[in-house]
């Protein structure tokens, strides 16, 4: 399962998950671009579980956070805060009240650390990176909300990492602390950086919706980040169809049901309206 397949060092999870995904979920046939046969399929089904990536958050203006040139190197939350939801966003959190009110439920798991989903007025979300707007206390733990920007004066233009970059010698008395009474702990990013695991609850809520969903929806993901990229693939192993939406093609693309190629904001909408058999 999911989270005991995290207690592996960082090299063996990835050959332990290839490993699961080629012989776990066989192949099927071309994906069906069907979207009349899809919304027969949306219109049957109770719970129904999204996975969401980079690319939907993209298509908002959001950049790529990887790579030598990538965002993470630079981050600034005034500028995320000035990106707003798009049409991919607001079809999710429509359908989700939605089918709320049928009896049916709408669950979002994103790799996104943006809010978007918030914004656009999901509410059932599980952000298994974390989220750029929330601080956690290196002692006590407590994850608070925090929209500053920057969350304390001394980090007033800092945090670009390049490789050549001198370090900022702030002193530790004017990093940002923790007001939790009698704590005053040091305050990071509630976000996963490159190499830490995720959260472990939030992997064991996130692998109960997937074992229950009888629908899957896979979003703007390259299906190349573990371990978001064997979610799918597992749910598709039992039998359940899964229906991609991107840009292009990706290495799970062949195990899925469907395939809808295409911005998520023009492609998404159509798939997710109200469908003639709904009576509410």
């Amino acid at each position: 399962m999911i989270v005991r397949q995290l207690v592996c060092r960082e090299l063996t999870f990835h050959l332990c998950v290839a490993v699961r995904l080629n012989w776990s979920a066989p192949k099927m046939a071309r994906p069906s671009s069907n979207l009349t046969e899809f919304r027969e399929d949306f219109a049957k089904a109770k719970h129904i579980a999204i996975i969401t990536g980079a690319g939907v958050s993209a298509e908002s203006g959001v950049p790529t956070f990887r790579g030598q040139g990538g965002y993470w190197r630079k981050w600034q939350a005034q500028v995320m805060r000035s990106k707003m939801p798009n049409p991919a966003h607001l079809a999710i959190a429509e359908c989700e009240s939605r089918l709320s009110k049928q009896g049916r439920s709408v669950v979002i798991i994103t790799q996104n650390i943006d809010e978007l989903h918030h914004r656009a007025g999901s509410e059932h979300v599980y952000e298994i990176h974390g989220s750029l707007f929330k601080t956690r206390c290196m002692s006590c733990g407590e994850v608070k909300a925090n929209h500053k920007s920057p969350i304390c004066p001394a980090l007033e233009g800092k945090g670009e990492p390049d490789p050549g970059a001198k370090d900022a010698r702030i002193p530790v008395e004017h990093l940002p602390r923790c007001d939790r009474s009698g704590c005053n702990g040091l305050l990071r990013p509630h976000v996963v950086w490159f190499g830490e695991t995720l959260d472990s609850d939030i992997l064991t809520a996130v692998e109960q919706e997937l074992e229950k969903c009888d629908l899957c929806l896979v979003v703007g993901t390259s299906s190349i980040v573990y371990p978001a990229a064997m979610f799918a693939p597992q749910v598709a192993g039992r039998g359940v169809p899964v229906a991609e939406f991107n840009m292009e093609c990706t290495p799970a693309t062949m195990r899925f049901k469907y395939h809808f190629e295409g911005p998520c904001g023009v492609t998404l909408p159509p798939a997710l309206e109200r469908h003639e058999s709904e009576v509410i």
